[in-house]
C-alpha cells in the first residue's frame, strides 16, 4: 500500500469500472477494483437489513453456511447489536482494528444521512488517517452505486429481506421513500415503520425541492391487503397532485374526492399533510383525523395543538383547513401513526422517550421508538407504528457535518426500517 500521499484510490476509475459491468456486478466489481488498489485481502459489502437490528453480507462467491440463497447470489445475515456493525452504523465513523497482522476496517456506506450498509476491508497492515479516509471517500461513491444498480435488479432488495414479506407489505413497501433519511441545510428528517403481524397500512412520505419540504404521514383503516391498497389510493393521490405542483389544500382535496369517489362506505384514511418553506421558515399543517405530533423544545416535550377535522374520504368535496404550524430553530417534531399508542403498548411513555433521545440523530430517534413500542408489546403490534422525526435548524444552508456541532455520535443512526409482517 503506497504513501497517503500518493492518493492510492481513484475514485474515477472505479465509478468507471461500475459503469462497464452489469447492475447486478456492480457492488463486486467496486470491491474488487477497491481492494486491488488499496492492497486489502478482502473486501465485502454489508446491506442494512430492513428490521433496523442487522446487516446482511451479500456475495456470490463460495458458498457461506447457514446463508440464504436466491440463484447464485447469498445473503448471510449478521445481528447488529453490541457489534463494531453497530458503532459504525450508529456513529456514522470508520472503525479501524488489529487484525490477522494487519487491520480490518469498517466504514460507514451512506447518502444524505441514509445509512444504506458497510464497506469491510482487511488489509496487511494498519492504515494512515489519511488512507482511511480515502476509503471513506470510495464508500460514500459506493452508497451511490448502490442506488443507482438497485434500480435494475431485486438482489440488493431480496439482500435487505431477512423474513419474506407478505402481500400487503409488498405492497405497503412501494407507498414508502426510495430513502427513510434526509439531510439537508436546514433540517434533517428520519422516517421508521413498524408492520403489524397484520399490516395496518401506515405509510408515510416527503419531497423536497429548491425552497419547500413536504411530508406526509398516513394510517388507512382496516389491515392487510385492503389497508394496503386503500394506502395506496391515497398516497398516489397526494403524489400525483403534488407533482403537479398544487398546494397544501388542494392536495388534501384531490386526496379526499379520490378516497370518496374510488374506496367502499365507511373506509377512511387519517393523516397529516406539511409543507415548510425552507426560505422563510413558516410551516402549514393539515390535519384529518389524526394523532398530534409531539414536539421536542428547550428539553420539555408536549403535543402540538391542532384542530382535527374529519379524516380523507369521508366527506366528499370537503375543504380542508390549512393551519400554521410554529417552528423554531432547534424544534424536533414527531408525527406519528395510532399504533405507538395502541391499549397494547399502554406501558410506553412515547413522550419521556422522546424527552431521553433530545441528544440523538433523527435516525436513532426512529429507530428507538421503534425498538420500545416492541419492548411495549412484547414483539406482538396490534397495529403498524409509524413515526417521522424533523429536526428544523433554520436559517441558511450549511455544511450537513456542522448540524449537530462537535459531537461526531450527534450524526448518527440506523438507516433503514419496514420490517415485513
Amino acid at each position: 500500500m503506497r504513501g497517503s500521499e500518493d492518493h492510492v484510490i481513484d475514485v474515477g476509475a472505479l465509478l468507471q469500472k461500475v459503469e462497464d459491468a452489469a447492475p447486478i456486478e456492480a457492488v463486486e466489481v467496486i470491491a474488487a477494483e477497491l481492494g486491488a488498489m488499496v492492497g486489502a485481502r478482502l473486501v465485502t459489502f454489508l446491506i442494512a437489513d430492513f428490521s433496523g437490528r442487522s446487516v446482511v453480507r451479500l456475495t456470490s462467491s463460495e458458498p457461506v453456511s447457514g446463508a440464504r440463497r436466491h440463484g447464485a447470489d447469498q445473503a448471510e445475515t449478521l445481528p447488529l447489536a453490541d457489534t463494531p456493525y453497530e458503532q459504525v452504523l450508529r456513529t456514522q465513523r470508520p472503525d479501524v482494528e488489529s487484525a490477522d497482522g494487519g487491520a480490518r476496517v469498517i466504514v460507514p456506506v451512506t447518502d444524505r444521512g441514509d445509512a444504506i450498509g458497510l464497506l469491510e476491508l482487511t488489509l496487511p497492515r494498519r492504515p494512515s488517517a489519511a488512507e482511511v479516509d480515502e476509503i471513506g471517500s470510495a464508500a460514500h461513491a459506493l452508497a451511490y452505486v448502490v442506488i443507482a444498480a438497485r434500480r435494475h435488479t431485486d438482489v440488493f432488495e431480496w439482500g435487505q429481506r431477512s423474513l419474506p414479506f407478505s402481500l400487503a407489505a409488498e405492497i405497503q413497501r412501494r407507498l414508502l421513500p426510495a430513502s427513510y433519511n434526509c439531510e439537508a441545510g436546514q433540517f434533517t428528517l428520519a422516517g421508521w415503520l413498524e408492520p403489524a403481524g397484520s399490516v395496518g397500512g401506515d405509510t408515510f412520505d416527503y419531497s423536497l425541492d429548491r425552497n419547500r419540504l413536504q411530508i406526509s404521514i398516513t394510517d388507512a383503516v382496516g389491515h392487510q391487503v385492503e389497508a394496503a391498497l386503500l394506502a395506496t389510493l391515497l398516497v398516489g393521490s397526494l403524489r400525483n397532485s403534488r407533482r403537479r405542483g398544487l398546494d397544501l389544500a388542494e392536495q388534501a382535496a384531490e386526496a379526499n374526492d379520490a378516497l370518496a369517489e374510488n374506496s367502499e362506505p365507511g373506509q377512511f384514511v387519517t393523516g397529516q399533510l406539511l409543507t415548510v418553506d425552507l426560505t422563510t421558515g413558516l410551516a402549514q399543517v393539515i390535519n384529518a383525523g389524526h394523532t398530534l405530533p409531539l414536539r421536542l423544545r428547550d428539553g420539555r416535550v408536549e403535543e402540538v395543538g391542532l384542530r382535527v377535522e374529519p379524516p380523507f374520504g369521508v366527506l366528499p368535496g370537503k375543504t380542508f383547513e390549512v393551519q400554521s404550524f410554529p417552528l423554531e430553530p432547534g424544534d424536533r417534531i414527531v408525527f406519528l401513526t395510532d399504533g405507538m399508542l395502541e391499549r397494547n403498548a399502554a406501558t410506553l411513555d412515547v413522550a419521556a422517550a422522546l424527552a431521553d433521545s433530545a441528544a440523538l440523530h433523527p435516525r436513532e430517534v426512529v429507530h428507538e421508538l421503534g425498538a420500545a413500542v416492541l419492548r411495549a408489546t412484547d414483539n406482538d403490534l396490534k397495529d403498524d407504528a409509524t413515526m417521522v422525526c424533523l429536526d428544523w435548524y433554520g436559517g441558511p444552508q450549511r455544511e450537513r457535518s456542522t448540524q449537530y456541532g462537535a459531537d461526531p455520535e450527534r450524526a448518527s443512526g440506523v438507516g433503514t426500517s419496514a420490517r415485513p409482517d
